[in-house]
């Protein structure tokens, strides 16, 4: 497939500080290597460049933290990036200055991911954060200062130590700014990470108690008028669309380019893993060649159950066309009966059938697409 992609991931994996429950590919401090692992990535953009689309729908640049990225590195990759209507940067508070908002906007960033996590302070020791609430206001005010209309935030439910009250302060003071899109995530215990060794038995002993979270997470945010689009994301009731795009292309199956540090690419039929080690990833890309990945194909019956577990998180229909292979039919008729699905036409079509999870179901997406899987 040449030339049809339209959906690019960008990785820059600096950050300031590893934070204990981080499982991703970072590199912490290492100023001195921003720039030569920029060059390297614009290196691989331009091996790479025959699968993107002439106009891209989405562009994401995620970390790490990229806005921790020294400033005329950060400028270099966002000019040499390809245009598209969506253009996310993660950033962490305590990056964010009036400088930085205005160089975002310049470069053509239209979309801002805040990593603020909670507004608690013993909390944010907990989570080993180094942005306190103050620092997400103005980072906010300095991003709105900057034209910025479109602001999502990460908040974490299940921090140990964390109270009802906790949370439902998180969730107030979060709203209080008028973010346009909100991402909650239940904390999770990730193998190999110091928060595990420290945490574990805590995370674990609490997880009945997260349902209750969850619940009052999605009953918070749809009474103050946010649609609750996907398992755990959220977005402003608008005339304008103010879901992730860029995550909707995984969502929904989309093939999607990723390139840097450990990116993950999908694309015709095969998905790449570039290596994690930042030396083996950028000592190719120096000497003009692609840098070491692990390559796996996907057989069409993977990717069918793919799409069923993906697109069961989201509250649009599942057209049932193209995944039927993956479906349990007996299954399928059993969670029906349960109130946890429906069945329709897809779009009005006379023969095809749509399946939408009911509001129950939503709350046990995961085990309702596991039980669906054939």
């Amino acid at each position: 497939m040449t030339g049809r992609v339209e959906h690019l991931y960008v990785h820059v994996p600096f950050c300031a500080h590893r934070c204990g429950y981080c499982d991703f590919v970072t590199a912490v401090g290492r100023r001195e290597e921003h720039a030569p692992y920029v060059e390297a990535l614009l290196v691989e953009l331009a091996l790479e460049r025959e699968l993107l689309a002439p106009e891209l729908k989405t562009v994401f640049v995620g970390g790490g933290t990229p806005t921790f990225t020294e400033s005329r590195a950060l400028a270099r990759l966002l000019e040499s990036l390809p245009a598209a209507t969506e253009v996310t940067v993660e950033a962490n508070p305590e990056t964010v200055t009036a400088e930085l908002g205005r160089l975002l906007r310049r470069h053509g960033v239209n979309r801002v991911s805040l990593g603020v996590q909670s507004f608690r302070p013993h909390l944010l020791r907990t989570l080993e954060r180094r942005a306190g609430p103050d620092d997400v206001r103005r980072a906010v005010y300095h991003l709105r200062d900057a034209s910025f209309d479109n602001i999502s935030f990460d908040l974490i439910y299940g921090i140990p130590g964390q109270s009802a009250s906790d949370l439902d302060r998180d969730l107030s003071e979060a709203l209080a700014l008028e973010p346009e899109h909100l991402s909650c995530y239940e904390l999770e215990a990730k193998r190999g990470t110091r928060f595990t060794y420290a945490h574990g038995q805590e995370l674990a002993a609490q997880a009945e108690t997260m349902e209750a979270y969850y619940e009052r997470v999605v009953e918070t945010l749809t009474t103050a008028s946010y649609r609750w689009y996907e398992t755990a994301n959220f977005c402003r009731s608008e005339a304008r669309d103010l879901r992730a795009r860029h995550n909707l292309a995984y969502w929904s199956g989309s093939d999607y380019l990723g390139i840097g540090l450990g990116a993950v690419s999908t694309v015709g039929g095969r998905r790449s893993r570039n290596t994690a080690r930042l030396s083996l990833y950028t000592g190719p890309l120096m000497r003009g060649a692609r840098p070491a990945r692990e390559v796996e194909a996907l057989p069409e019956a993977v990717r069918r159950r793919e799409r069923v577990m993906l697109g069961l998180r989201l509250d649009e229909p599942l057209p049932l066309a193209g995944v039927r292979g993956a479906l349990d039919d007996a299954a399928l008729a059993r969670l029906e009966r349960g109130g946890l699905l429906t069945r329709a036409p897809a779009d009005g079509a006379a023969v095809d059938e749509a399946i939408s999870l009911t509001a129950r179901g939503r709350f046990l997406a995961g085990g309702v697409a596991a039980e669906l899987i054939a």
